[in-house]
């Protein structure tokens, strides 16, 4: 408790969080008066996932706990009535990693680093080493009741801060420090605080494991069992449907106001637009060589099917799919598909909207990943092709096997985008009707993102984009936000809750807010 209430501490004396119990209507500096309106912010607690916790650089640590929107919220609620302090489960340190019981469970946050050609790149931040042990429970409660991981339905299930649990995926290794019991379930925390005001986050990884994961996972559309999905599932509409119907039930039924905040489309995000699609540059002599590859898979295949009786015309047809051309410049890279009867040899090019993702080995795709590895033995026999001679099953074999496509996890095909922005619309017509029912503000934070990666969106001192590293809104994981990010998240929420209740909470400068951090203190 000592250490989360020195880190208080030291933000109220930072003037981050202001209050005067005297003053229930603080002034602004321009004369004005700041109101809470309808609403009752006197004891808020926000819920939700790693967006919520103030997750950053695929990590949670101190400063990006500070930088989260609930704790900025927090602060401008404080300028409009007397609250009750914000508390928040601070990690140790900055270095975001996670131990039990000494032993490292999660890697530590990204920095960018410089090598030594002036290159810059995302690494693993090494100068401190991690203190945060999940075996010290911290006291609370806390405000901030964001769980990095959680998904819709686990915020309500009891033991999920169990440490007993955790290594057999059961519990989540965050909530254990803070849970107020192994027993107990974040709701349930949350509900003991009685809030008089809540914001409510959750829903972005019932669909973002199985995006990130390059559909991996399973859709599980009329499952309505939970307890059998796996981590990188899509969550069935009729569940998310039910869990958050029942979870804005509790947290209203004392009377509470709140912020329901929708889901993002994922496929919107840094960590899917960074690495273009036809990233495969060729020079014109490369395009004709890989085209001529193609060709002689095309029609190596065509004769071994006519080889087994299938008419000529038809062989023909079924082998042209693999006749790819390829031209000098940008071209799209070849992926790894199910063999089925349409493509028997399981690869084609990608199409314009599909994605890959961020993490992809970049220095494979500048050796062949994505198109074609042309060992000796692939190369002897496109050699016995040109010399007119009709190759071996095993030698169209090792032809065929040349084709190095991307693995179906580092990316996101076509049907797989569609599943993931069928399930996210169902997810926001949940949460829009729900905010409807209940009286509540509504935050669109997927048109708000949308409008980020679409041009950006302009503050004082400049324009905040998607653009990886440089944008200044995705931190270097590519998925959560950095703290300017969040601070553009929180504002938002301000207008609605400043609509919906007739409130005049302040919104903040963004610009004031920073974006990555650079350090090579890296592994």
């Amino acid at each position: 408790m000592k250490n989360y209430r020195f880190l208080a501490i030291g933000l109220l004396a930072l003037g981050i969080v202001s209050c005067e119990p005297d003053l229930d209507n603080p002034i602004d500096e321009a004369g004005g008066v700041y109101s809470n309106g309808g609403a009752d912010f006197t004891n808020y607690v926000a819920l939700g996932n790693s967006l919520t916790a103030g997750y950053a650089d695929n990590a949670l640590y101190i400063t990006g706990q500070t930088n989260s929107y609930p704790n900025i919220l927090a602060g401008q609620f404080a300028l409009t009535q007397e609250t009750n302090e914000f508390t928040i489960p601070y990690m140790n340190d900055n270095a975001g990693g996670l131990l039990a019981g000494g032993q490292q469970i999660t890697s530590n946050r990204l920095v960018l680093a410089t090598d030594s050609q002036g290159n810059n790149s995302p690494s693993v931040y090494a100068g401190m080493a991690p203190t945060t042990d999940i075996t010290n429970v911290l006291e609370g409660p806390f405000s901030n009741m964001g769980v990095p991981g959680a998904k819709s339905y686990h915020l309500g299930v009891e033991g999920y801060g169990n440490l007993a649990g955790v290594q057999s995926g059961m519990a989540n290794p965050y909530f254990v420090r803070f849970a107020s019991s192994p027993q107990t379930s974040v709701m349930a925390d949350a509900l003991a605080q009685d809030p008089t005001f809540f914001s409510l986050w959750i829903g972005n990884n019932d669909v973002l494991g199985y995006a990130t994961s390059g559909g991996v996972g399973v859709n599980q559309a009329e499952n309505l069992n939970p307890a059998t999905y796996g981590s990188n599932d899509i969550t069935d509409p009729q569940v998310f449907a039910q869990v958050y119907s029942q979870m804005v039930q509790a947290l209203t039924a004392n009377g509470a106001g709140g912020v329901l905040i929708n889901i993002p489309d994922v496929t919107s995000i840094a960590f899917f637009n960074t690495v273009p699609n036809n990233a495969l540059v060729l020079d014109a002599q490369t395009a004709g060589n890989l085209t001529a590859y193609f060709s002689a898979v095309s029609q190596v295949f065509a004769g071994g099917l006519m080889a087994q009786g299938v008419p000529q015309e038809q062989a023909v047809a079924l082998a042209s799919q693999y006749a790819i051309t390829f031209n000098e410049g940008p071209n799209r890279f070849i992926i790894d598909v199910p063999v089925s009867e349409t493509n028997p040899l399981g690869f084609r090019q990608m199409t314009e909207d599909e994605l890959i993702q961020l993490q992809v080995d970049q220095s494979a795709l500048a050796s062949g990943y994505g198109s074609v590895n042309l060992t000796a033995e692939v190369q002897q026999v496109l050699g016995l092709l040109m010399a007119g001679r009709t190759p071996t099953q095993e030698q169209a074999n090792i032809l065929f096997g040349g084709v190095n496509g991307l693995d179906d996890a580092d990316v996101l095909d076509s049907t797989e985008i569609s599943e993931i922005q069928t399930a996210t619309a169902s997810f926001n017509q949940t949460i829009s009707a729900v905010a409807s029912a209940n009286g509540l503000a509504m935050v669109d934070a997927n048109a708000l993102l949308n409008s980020v990666a679409d041009g950006g969106l302009s503050f004082d001192g400049g324009t905040v984009t998607a653009t990886y590293a440089t944008g200044g809104a995705f931190s270097l994981d590519g998925v959560h936000l950095t703290p300017r990010g969040y601070a553009i998240v929180a504002n938002e929420i301000i207008d609605q809750i400043n609509a919906t209740y007739g409130a005049t909470v302040p919104k903040v400068n963004v610009g004031q807010y920073g974006t990555i951090t650079l350090s090579n203190e890296v592994q």
